[in-house]
């Protein structure tokens, strides 16, 4: 580690050299209140910006201890923190010149919810906070200078004024901790009151836009139905009241553009926590719930779809079923034997992203065709057991068949945005007409004792950690947009798991994907032996240790287990 002198003296050293020269920046430097870390230097200034890292010790920042008392705390505290280091960093983004990417500022972008990330982690020692700076060149030539204005004029307040908690405004932290306590105590209420989700009333669930996750200006609160209405005492809010959802059939009807889709989108994300003024800050939902679909054309590995598709006419084995191109009814029953391997307690559909014949067969279809004819076994007959007999609770989008309503614990109509509860009437209604078949015969639960197919045979040439020049070398990740990525020459598109709601969440589930390849390699282990033994790693340890380096760590957000399970069964 150098000091400030130092460094200064390091840059006076190589200005108006050629830019492979900052490479010898790489290292630590102590500064009066932190120490600031060069973890890589870019190629050129063309190329994808330097990565620093700040390190603050905890006791300099001098933070409340209470507000670092507990996990939820903590990522909380990161959060804001990261927010207004991304604020206050873009006041100065190419203040300094050059060409290219020259005097660029920048750090993890945050969305809606509130993510773990490794951009800004605050451990027993520190607060570590991860970024990218520019390193000004003209052409290819070093201009030290101007990188000695950015490390020395414009970091240093910057770092001074976020993260030591003097130079922050109180009330507004004691805001964001009394926020996650709030989040923290509803997840931990429902789960006691036998509830999957809860949406309080005044918040607002539309959206800005499609391409916008803000809320809809002008947005049309939510009110519970009163006979769904749940009234909670939060530590900080106080009194607030909202709809509870109660384990069991759900249903959410009502007309098109009435705000079907929109309750069960924020049901969605009701997994994360969210930001103050979100709108959904007050909605929370099982935390393992999966949003479940068709996914016509995914990858299928040793599923035991046997459940819902059996007796195919090609005798295809069902109960360990393989395919590289799968239809829109096989998906999505894998999709669901699969979140039952994760742990899912809950499951949202919506009819419109699923396969028609996979959620019912009506009345007549049934008589046309012979049950023993037809090799599929619809929803709708499964997902009665699937609670009574497995704990899985359901909520369905239905607005073009009826059937559900014969099988439902509860029916909300969706009118103008308004939630309505008409399950005494439509139960009214089901009593003069015939129901449908509501319960198929052989119900049982999957066999999830199945590995992954890829940690068997022979390794790929680079997928072991082999060395490369004397150097240890990882199979190559190459992120392809913010739900696919490629390792090595494979790709995996993520883009039908509609939870994933960071890009670095997709980069995580890449790394854990390298690391689970390059460490069990040839294991005889089950899926679920796996991702729980990466579960306990990412608990103990946060993300950094997949990644293997503080500069590959630079853009990582947690994902679910849920979502593991489904990039590695995808893979």
């Amino acid at each position: 580690m150098i000091s400030e002198n130092e460094l200064r003296r390091q840059l006076k050293s190589i200005d108006r050299k050629s830019y492979p020269a900052y490479k010898s920046l790489t290292g630590s430097v102590r500064f009066s209140s932190y120490i600031l870390s060069i973890d890589h230097v870019q190629g050129d200034p063309f190329a994808s910006p330097s990565h620093l890292t700040a390190h603050i010790d905890l006791k300099a920042a001098d933070f409340p201890q209470a507000y670092l008392s507990q996990r939820h705390r903590r990522t909380a505290l990161a959060d804001y923190l990261l927010r207004k280091f991304s604020k206050e960093l873009s006041a100065y983004a190419f203040s300094a010149k050059g060409s290219g990417k020259s005097g660029f500022l920048g750090v993890s972008r945050c969305g809606q919810e509130v993510l773990e990330r490794t951009a800004c982690e605050i451990t027993d020692s520190g607060i570590e906070i991860r970024f990218f700076v520019g390193f000004p060149a003209a052409g290819r030539t070093i201009l030290a200078g101007e990188l000695e204005k950015i490390l020395f004029q414009i970091l240093p307040p910057c770092i001074e004024k976020i993260f030591f908690y003097r130079s922050l405004p109180a009330r507004e932290v004691k805001e964001v901790i009394a926020l996650a306590e709030d989040q923290f105590f509803l997840r931990r209420e429902i789960k006691k009151r036998g509830l999957v989700a809860f949406i309080a009333d005044g918040s607002v669930l539309p959206r800005e836009s499609g391409v916008s996750d803000k809320p809809m200006k002008d947005g049309i609160a939510f009110v519970s139905p009163e006979s769904l209405a749940v009234t909670l005492m939060l530590p900080n809010r106080g009194e607030t009241r909202g709809m509870g959802i109660p384990k069991g059939i759900t249903l959410i009807a009502g007309g098109g553009y009435h705000g079907k889709s929109t309750v069960l989108k924020a049901l969605e994300r009701g997994v994360y926590n969210h930001i103050a003024g979100d709108g959904r800050e007050y909605v929370v939902t099982d935390d393992s719930a999966v949003k479940l679909r068709a996914e016509d054309g995914r990858k299928i590995t040793n599923a035991d779809i046997s459940m819902f598709i059996h007796d195919l006419p090609n005798r295809k084995d069902t109960h360990r079923f393989t395919t590289s191109d799968a239809s829109g009814s096989t998906s999505q029953a894998a999709n669901i034997v699969e979140a039952m391997e994760a742990g899912s307690n809950l499951f949202l559909i919506d009819e419109d992203t699923s396969a028609t014949n996979f959620m019912i067969r009506d009345d007549l279809m049934q008589k046309v065709i012979a049950r023993d004819k037809e090799p599929i076994t619809p929803f709708l007959e499964r997902a009665r057991d699937l609670y009574e007999q497995a704990g899985i609770s359901s909520i369905l989008v239905v607005g073009s068949s009826g059937a559900y309503f014969y099988l439902a614990d509860r029916i909300i109509q969706m009118d103008q945005y308004h939630p309505v509860d008409i399950t005494e009437r439509v139960r009214t209604i089901c009593n003069t007409a015939e129901s449908p078949s509501l319960y198929a015969p052989d119900f049982h639960l999957p066999d999830t004792d199945r590995g992954f197919s890829f940690l068997q045979g022979s390794p790929r040439p680079s997928s072991q950690g082999g060395r490369k020049g004397g150097k240890h070398e990882h199979a190559k990740i190459k992120l392809l947009g913010s739900t696919a990525f490629s390792l090595d020459k494979s790709q995996l598109d993520l883009r039908y798991l509609e939870q994933i709601v960071d890009s670095e969440q997709t980069a995580a589930l890449a790394h854990l994907l390298r690391f689970a390849m390059e460490s069990y390699k040839g294991s005889k282990i089950t899926c679920s032996e796996l991702i729980q033994q990466l579960a306990g790693r990412l608990e103990r340890e946060g993300l950094s240790f997949v990644s293997g380096s503080s500069y590959t760590a630079s853009g990582l957000a947690m994902p679910r287990v849920q979502e593991i399970y489904a990039c590695f069964f995808r893979n």
